[in-house]
C-alpha cells in the first residue's frame, strides 16, 4: 500500500512539476473568430478598407518558452471584400492579387521575439503572388483561458506593412498607396 502510495505520489509530483510544453491551437475561421483586414490609401484622398474572408491556419504557443513559438496561415486570395463587387473583381486581377495564378498567399513563420510584456515581433516569410519574402509583424498578445465550451482559447493581434512593389504590384493608385496596412485578429483553440 506505502509502495502505491508513493508511486502515485512521484508521479503526481512529476506531472505538476514537469515544465509547460508547447500547445498547439486551430485558428477559430468555423466561428469567424479571426480576421484579416486591411487598408490601403487611394488616391491619397481617403482609405480603402478591406479584408480577406477565407483563410487557415494554426499555431504552437508556450507560455514558457515564447520565442519557440509557430505560426502558419494560407490565404484564399480571391476572397478578398473590399465591400464593392467591382472593385473586388479588380483586386482579383493580374493587376493586383492575379488569383487565377496565385490563388493562394501563405506565411510561415521564422522566428519570434518576445518583448516580455505580452508584445513581440514575429518574423516570418509571405508569399504573395508567387514572390516569396521575409516579414515583420508587431504582435500583441490578448488573452487567454477557457472557452464556455470546455474548450481553451489564445489570441493575438498583429500589424504590418507590406509594400506592394515588393510582390509585382505596380498598379498606379497615386504616391500615396505603395504600401497596404494589414491588421490581423487570431483567435485559436487549443487542439
Amino acid at each position: 500500500m506505502k509502495k502505491t502510495l508513493l508511486a502515485t505520489a512521484l508521479v503526481l509530483s512529476a506531472t505538476l512539476l514537469a515544465p509547460a510544453q508547447a500547445a498547439d491551437y486551430k485558428v477559430d475561421t468555423e466561428g469567424q473568430h479571426a480576421f484579416i483586414q486591411f487598408k490601403i490609401q487611394h488616391l491619397g484622398y481617403s482609405w480603402l478598407l478591406g479584408e480577406f474572408t477565407q483563410f487557415s491556419g494554426n499555431f504552437s504557443y508556450d507560455e514558457a518558452n515564447p520565442e519557440a513559438a509557430k505560426v502558419m496561415m494560407t490565404i484564399d486570395t480571391g476572397s478578398i471584400d473590399s465591400n464593392h463587387a467591382e472593385r473586388d473583381k479588380h483586386l482579383r486581377s493580374d493587376d493586383f492579387l492575379y488569383v487565377e495564378k496565385y490563388p493562394q498567399a501563405k506565411f510561415v513563420s521564422t522566428a519570434y521575439m518576445p518583448n516580455g510584456d505580452g508584445t513581440g515581433t514575429l518574423k516570418g516569410d509571405l508569399t504573395l503572388r508567387g514572390v516569396t519574402k521575409s516579414i515583420s509583424i508587431d504582435v500583441n498578445e490578448v488573452g487567454a483561458g477557457p472557452d464556455p465550451w470546455g474548450g481553451y482559447r489564445r489570441g493575438f493581434e498583429g500589424t504590418t506593412t507590406l509594400t506592394l512593389a515588393d510582390y509585382g504590384i505596380d498598379y498606379n493608385l497615386g504616391p500615396a498607396a505603395k504600401t497596404v496596412d494589414m491588421y490581423l485578429s487570431i483567435e485559436g483553440v487549443r487542439q
